[in-house]
C-alpha cells in the first residue's frame, strides 16, 4: 500500500521516489580472514602539492570499493566526497545540496589508498592542509547502495550482513537534501536528520514501512527516474579483530549532563567521532578524530560536516579513553543538560604489528627544527636533548595529550610546553620538533606507536584512593610508567611484573638513581590484567591528572624481562632474528641508572654510545653491550650497574 506521504510531493527539497536499482556488489570476507579497523578505515592528514598526489593509507579501494571524504582544514572550503560507485570525477559535498558534479580533477582508487590527478582548492593546492577519511566497503562496517526511483516505497538490498546503525542518503542527479537515518532517532520510520539544516525533521513514512534489517532498508519518495546514493554504516557488528569478535563501529545516543565527566561507553577507544544534538535548534554536526587532535585535558580540533567552515580548535570538548569518550565541556553542541545526542564512532587502530619497524624507530636530531617521518603515525616520542653535553636530558610527549605538551623523564616537573614546537602530524610531516635547546649539540628521537601487545598510552584522573584504570593493550602489561601531569612533586613510578606486585622504581633526576622498593602506594599490590591496571594512593591523588605508559613483550618485536649478572659476557635471548634496535637496562637490587642504547647511534661489536633516561651526557667510549641476532649481549666490561655477578636487572628490548 502507498501511504499518504508517497501520494504527494515531499516536504524535503528534491526528495524523489526510488526504483529497484542494482544494489552494490556483494562483499565477502575470505574464509578465515582476520579483518581489523586498520583494513577498512583511515584518517590521513596531508599537505597540498598543486600537482598529482598519491595518498598511501593502506586501504584497498580498487579491490573492494569505498568512500573518500576530504576537507581542507585551514580555510573555508566544501567537504568533498568521492566514492567507487559514481565515477572517478564525480563529487558530492556534505555541506551543499548540489547534485553530483564532474570535476576537472579526478580520483584514482588504489589497492593501498588513492591518488589525485591534479590540483584543486578543495583537495590539493600548494600551501594548504587537508584531512581525508577513507571508508572501505566491508561487511559489518560500511556499504554503498545506488538506485533509480520508481515512484513507490523501495526495498534496497545492502551487504553489511547486520542491521545498519546509520544511513546517509543523497540525490545525485540534481539538487536534493542529505537525509540521514539513525537507529537512535525516536521514530525510526519518520524521523530524519539533514546536513543542510540543524534541526531534526519528520515526514510520514520517509523510511518506508519496515525498519532496516540485516539485508535491506526501505526508502519512500516520488518521481521516477531520479538517482540516489546511500552510505550505509554498520552498528556493533562483532566480526573484527584477532578473534573476529570485536566491533569497530557503533552508532548510539546519550543524554547531556551539562557537566564534565559524562562518560559514553563504547567498549573500545574511538579514533573518529561525529556527534549531533537532536533536541536543540541550530546545532552543528561535530566531527573529531585522533589524528587532528582530541587532547586529554587540552583542546579538541573539530570540523563540521554541515558547513564549509575551517577547522576550529577552541575548546576542551571530549576525551577519548579505553572504553569510549567523555565530555569535558557544557557546550550545547555536545553536552547540554537534558539534551539528546546521536553519534557514530569508529574504533582506533588495533592490528598487531608485523615487525618492530611498524611501531618503533630511533632517529637522530640534526637541527633545531626538524621534521620526521618514521614510517608510521607516532603516538609517543622521547626527545633526548644535548647528548654531547653534561646538561643532556630527556622529555616525552604523546598524541593523546596534544601538541606542544611534554613531561621530563629526569624530574618531577609538571607537564609543560606551548606554541608549535612539538607537533604530531604537523603540516610538513608526521612529526615536527622545534625545541631549540641543545638540538644542534646532538639529540635523538624515539618514536613509538600504540599497538596491541606492544605499547599503550592511558590518561586518567586520581580519585583520592586506590583505583582501577582501563587500557587497550590486550595483554597484561609487563612494565607500567606513571607520572602526574599537573603535580610538581610527583616522580615517575615504574612497576613491572619482573619486580613483583607491590615493588616499584622511579625515573629520577640526572645523576640520581634508585633501586626497587616495596610499597602498595603505586600498584596497590595488584597485578595488571589484559584490560586494567591498578593504582595505589600515590598514583591516584584527588584532583591530579596522570599519564601512564604500558609496555609488553610481543613475540619477535619486543621483550621485557630480567637477567642475573655474571660479570662475564652474557647473551640475552629476546626471541629476535636480526638483533635489538633498542635496549634499556636498569639494575633492580641496587642503585643504577636507566641505560639506553639504539642502532641509530650504534649497537656494534666495538664501542656503543649510551644515554641515560634519567639524564646526563652521552658516553661514547665504552663497550657494554654487543649485537646478537636473538637479542643483545651484555659484555664483561660492563660496570656493576649493568652486569655485576649475582646482580639482578630489568631490561626492555625492541627488534
Amino acid at each position: 500500500m502507498i501511504n499518504e506521504f508517497s501520494k504527494k510531493e515531499s516536504p524535503i527539497l528534491g526528495l524523489a521516489g526510488m526504483g529497484g536499482g542494482v544494489p552494490s556488489r556483494l562483499l565477502t570476507l575470505a574464509s578465515g580472514t582476520t579483518t581489523y579497523v586498520d583494513d577498512v578505515f583511515s584518517t590521513f592528514l596531508y599537505d597540498g602539492t598543486g600537482s598529482a598526489l598519491t595518498i598511501t593509507n593502506g586501504i584497498n579501494l580498487s579491490g573492494e570499493g569505498g568512500l573518500v571524504w576530504t576537507k581542507r582544514r585551514n580555510i573555508t572550503r566544501n567537504h568533498i566526497l568521492f566514492d567507487s560507485e559514481r565515477g572517478t570525477s564525480s563529487r558530492l559535498m556534505s555541506d551543499h545540496t548540489n547534485g553530483a558534479a564532474n570535476q576537472p580533477y579526478s580520483i584514482t582508487m588504489n589497492s593501498n589508498g588513492y591518488a589525485w590527478s591534479g590540483t584543486d582548492n578543495d583537495v590539493n593546492i600548494t600551501g594548504s592542509t587537508y584531512c581525508s577519511w577513507t571508508f572501505r566497503k566491508c561487511p559489518g562496517f560500511f556499504d554503498i547502495v545506488t538506485w533509480t526511483a520508481n515512484d513507490q516505497v523501495q526495498q534496497l538490498s545492502h551487504n553489511l550482513g547486520s542491521v545498519p546503525g546509520m544511513i546517509i542518503v543523497k540525490r545525485t542527479d540534481d539538487t536534493g537534501n542529505w537525509l540521514i537515518w539513525h537507529r537512535s532517532l525516536p521514530n525510526s520510520l519518520n524521523d530524519f536528520l539533514r546536513f543542510d539544516t540543524a534541526d531534526k525533521q519528520s515526514a510520514v513514512g520517509v523510511w518506508g514501512n519496515n525498519a532496516p534489517t540485516s539485508d535491506y532498508f526501505e526508502f519512500n519518495a516520488q518521481t521516477s527516474g531520479r538517482e540516489f546514493i546511500a552510505y550505509v554504516f554498520a552498528h556493533n557488528d562483532g566480526s573484527f579483530g584477532e578473534d573476529s569478535d570485536e566491533a569497530v563501529i557503533k552508532c548510539g545516543s546519550y543524554t547531556g549532563t551539562g557537566a564534565a565527566g559524562n562518560q559514553i561507553t563504547l567498549g573500545f577507544e574511538p579514533q573518529w567521532l561525529i556527534v549531533k544534538n537532536t533536541s536543540a535548534s541550530n546545532q552543528n554536526w561535530e566531527m573529531f578524530d585522533n589524528m587532528r587532535g582530541v587532547a586529554t585535558g587540552g583542546t579538541a580540533v573539530e570540523l563540521f560536516p554541515n558547513t564549509s567552515s575551517a577547522e576550529r580548535a577552541a575548546f576542551n570538548i571530549f576525551n577519548f579513553n579505553a572504553t569510549g569518550f567523555e565530555t569535558e565541556s557544557t557546550l550545547d553542541e555536545t553536552n547540554a543538560n537534558g539534551d539528546s545526542y546521536i553519534y557514530i564512532a569508529i574504533r582506533r587502530p588495533h592490528k598487531p604489528p608485523g615487525a618492530g619497524t611498524d611501531v618503533f624507530k630511533p632517529e637522530l636530531l640534526t637541527s633545531d627544527s626538524q621534521t620526521f617521518n618514521p614510517g608510521f603515525a607516532p603516538d609517543m616520542n622521547w626527545h633526548m636533548f644535548n647528548r654531547s653535553s653534561s646538561s643532556g636530558f630527556a622529555i616525552t610527549g604523546t598524541r593523546l595529550t596534544g601538541n606542544s605538551r611534554y613531561l621530563q623523564t629526569y624530574s618531577t616537573a609538571a607537564e609543560a610546553g606551548s606554541g608549535s614546537n612539538w607537533e604530531y602530524d604537523a603540516p610538513t610531516g608526521k612529526f615536527t620538533q622545534g625545541i631549540s635547546t641543545g638540538s644542534t649539540s646532538g639529540g635523538i628521537e624515539y618514536f613509538f606507536k600504540r599497538a596491541p601487545e606492544f605499547f599503550d598510552v592511558v590518561t586518567y584522573s586520581g580519585t583520592g584512593s586506590a583505583q582501577t584504570v582501563n587500557h587497550t593493550l590486550s595483554v597484561a602489561p609487563e612494565m607500567v610508567w606513571v607520572k602526574s601531569r599537573n603535580n610538581t612533586t610527583s616522580s615517575w613510578s615504574v612497576t613491572s611484573s619482573a619486580l613483583g606486585s607491590g615493588n616499584y622504581m622511579f625515573l629520577t633526576h640526572a645523576g640520581v638513581s634508585s633501586g626497587s622498593g616495596s610499597n602498595t602506594q603505586y600498584d596497590n599490590n595488584q597485578s595488571p590484567t589484559s584490560t586494567v591496571f591498578y593504582r595505589g594512593s600515590e598514583d591516584s591523588q584527588a584532583g591530579t591528572d596522570y599519564i601512564a605508559f604500558l609496555f609488553a613483550s610481543l613475540s619477535g618485536i619486543s621483550k621485557i624481562g630480567t637477567f642475573t649478572g655474571t660479570g662475564s659476557d652474557l647473551d640475552i635471548d629476546c626471541g629476535f632474528t636480526a638483533g635489538a634496535r633498542f635496549v634499556l637496562i636498569k639494575r633492580t637490587d641496587s642503585t643504577g641508572d636507566w641505560y639506553i642504547w639504539d642502532t641509530a647511534r650504534g649497537i656494534l661489536s666495538g664501542n656503543d654510545p649510551y644515554l641515560k633516561l634519567n639524564g646526563g651526557q652521552e658516553v661514547t667510549n665504552t663497550d657494554y653491550i654487543d649485537p646478537l641476532n636473538a637479542g643483545f649481549t651484555v659484555t664483561s666490561s660492563a660496570p656493576a650497574a649493568i652486569n655485576a655477578s649475582g646482580g639482578t636487572y630489568l631490561f626492555f628490548a625492541i627488534a
